[in-house]
């Protein structure tokens, strides 16, 4: 690698790990935290006491403590403020999937990709930074609803966007880049040997060639891993410091309204200013048009985003279709099991958060810690595992499953409490606050038992922010070449289509037997029956299946 190739793709490097420093700070701060709680906030602030409809929610006087079920009235109907947010946000989920179909033609058109993450990024940070503008006590507060949609659907499409940039920075990584001009000078040698030798047989793969293919596939897969992993670092890192600057409001505030629409618009703030570096440095249309090798290039030279969103629509029935799934299994196998694994790892997040809430009572303050202290451990954990894969020589495979099965350890752990509840043990199970630390006395005993809560919290953490860097990055290895924006959308829908469900389900468990404990169970049941499908994916044939594949 010459120097002003390293220069161009540390400047690159540079552009696509600062998106991930701008954009993860609204999933943090604003989408899990504080804008479920914001919207369920807006329709409070406009709701009514039922029975009758006539008292306000919220009421004027603050020492005043209004009971009862709060509705609101969208248009025709009356509906819970609770539920408000749970619409909104199935509302979003759908528009978001509908754009990263449409978009995935689009992105994977290399002058275009780079415009569309920035305008998604635009559209998304802007929404975010209205909610500043915005109070609850408008005319027009119900806007809240689509300023969220706006925001969530900007954050996904522009993700597609990044993600499909990730194979061809692992490319050009200075490793990956060396063994692959060991394989082409390996090839050109043979063909002079070829050609001084015209009765020789045809160029065949040797040996070396053999094992330079195997150790570039190897290294191309770690540079993934690495990159990914350092971006979701970053993005965490993010996410914790602009969490910790918008809770001193929030809590100077007693998270009025007003501090919750500030914490959302410094998420848009920082959303779009950590941008700027990104528009600078990631490639846009001028590098791809130096491309002479494009694969991109349309044969007939007309191209047209109408064109390429009906396409998009086409080819996404054709990558279902039965005839395709059997040429790519070892792709769709993978995305059975992040289908599973997806909503799991997301569930159990949720799911600890509300045990904590419910049955162990922790106060919000040691909720407010819980909120920092994932994202912060699930940085430990994206820097750790890459350590730990170069030290034994671990897959990428290996590693995600070996992720998955500590993961199930956690809601595996909350199903003893069904044994040791009543029973002559004292330890374990996340039974009560007390049970899980040795007897102490009563303030010793609260303290040790939320430190031990933390502690699970601080091991769930780090899993997922390593699975989740671990697992767009495996799913790199399985793309077909060029393709990459098409896939990682359905990827994201693949994620998304099962982001309800968990939620969900845990919900009917919860209602039908009124002890979130037994949600346990149903998480230990996703997560392992994830296990065996990712022990199926053969990934040397998924590889050259994905090299192979040309749609048809």
């Amino acid at each position: 690698m010459t120097v002003d190739s390293s220069k161009l793709y540390k400047r690159r490097l540079s552009g696509w790990l600062s998106y991930a420093f701008a954009s993860e700070v609204f999933v943090i701060v604003s989408l899990t935290l504080f804008l479920p709680i914001c919207l369920e906030q807006f329709a409070r602030d406009n709701g009514f006491l039922l029975p009758e409809r006539t008292e306000r929610c919220s009421a004027p006087d603050p020492t005043s403590e209004p009971t009862g079920r709060c509705v609101v009235k969208i248009g025709w109907f009356w509906i819970d403020t609770a539920s408000f947010s749970l619409y909104v946000y199935s509302l979003s989920v759908a528009l978001q999937a509908l754009t990263v179909i449409s978009m995935g033609g689009i992105a994977d058109h290399p002058p275009h990709r780079k415009i569309l993450l920035l305008t998604f990024a635009f559209f998304g940070a802007l929404s975010a930074m209205t909610f500043l503008i915005l109070p609850s006590s408008s005319p027009v507060w119900f806007l809240c609803a689509l300023l969220a949609s706006v925001a969530n659907v900007g954050f996904g499409a522009s993700i597609v966007a990044m993600n499909s940039y990730l194979p061809s920075l692992a490319k050009d990584a200075p490793e990956v880049v060396q063994i692959m001009t060991e394989i082409q000078e390996s090839t050109d040698d043979a063909r002079e040997h070829v050609a001084e030798n015209p009765d020789a047989p045809l160029i065949a793969p040797s040996e070396e060639r053999t094992e330079l293919r195997a150790r570039y596939d190897s290294e191309l897969s770690r540079a993934m891993s690495r990159i990914s992993s350092l971006g979701i670092a970053m993005g965490y890192g993010a996410g914790i410091c602009l969490l910790i600057v918008a809770l001193i409001p929030v809590t100077k505030m007693h998270g009025s309204t007003f501090s919750l629409r500030l914490a959302i618009g410094l998420s848009g703030i920082w959303w779009a200013v950590f941008t700027l570096p990104a528009a600078l440095w990631l490639p846009g249309a001028n590098a791809a048009a130096a491309d002479e090798d494009a694969t991109w290039q349309d044969s007939d030279g007309k191209w047209s985003v109408g064109r390429e969103i009906i396409a998009a629509w086409k080819r996404l029935g054709g990558m279902l279709h039965p005839r395709e799934i059997k040429r790519l299994r070892n792709t769709f196998k993978y995305l059975a099991a992040w289908f599973l694994l997806s909503d799991g790892f997301t569930t159990i997040t949720s799911t600890a958060v509300l045990f904590g809430k419910t049955v162990l009572h922790m106060e919000p303050s040691s909720l407010i810690l819980i909120g920092v202290l994932t994202p912060f451990s699930g940085i430990m954990g994206s820097l750790l595992w890459p350590m730990l894969q170069r030290r034994f020589g671990w897959s990428n495979l290996r590693i995600i499953i070996t992720l998955v099965l500590l993961a199930s350890v956690i809601p595996a752990y909350g199903c003893l409490g069904f044994l040791i509840h009543g029973g002559n043990l004292h330890f374990g199970g996340l039974t009560t606050p007390r049970r899980d630390v040795r007897p102490c006395a009563l303030f010793r005993c609260e303290i040790l038992s939320i430190v031990f809560f933390l502690s699970l919290i601080w091991v769930a953490g780090s899993i997922y922010g390593a699975f989740q860097s671990y697992a767009r990055a495996f799913y790199a290895e399985l793309l077909p070449p060029g393709e990459e924006a098409r896939w990682y959308g359905l990827f994201s829908i693949t994620d998304k289509s099962s982001s309800f469900i968990g939620p969900l389900v845990v919900g009917l468990i919860s209602d039908a037997t009124g002890n979130i404990r037994y949600a346990f169970f149903f998480l230990v049941f996703m997560i392992w029956a994830a296990v065996p499908v990712l022990m199926s994916v053969d990934v040397e044939a998924g590889r050259k299946d994905a090299r192979e594949y040309t749609y048809t």
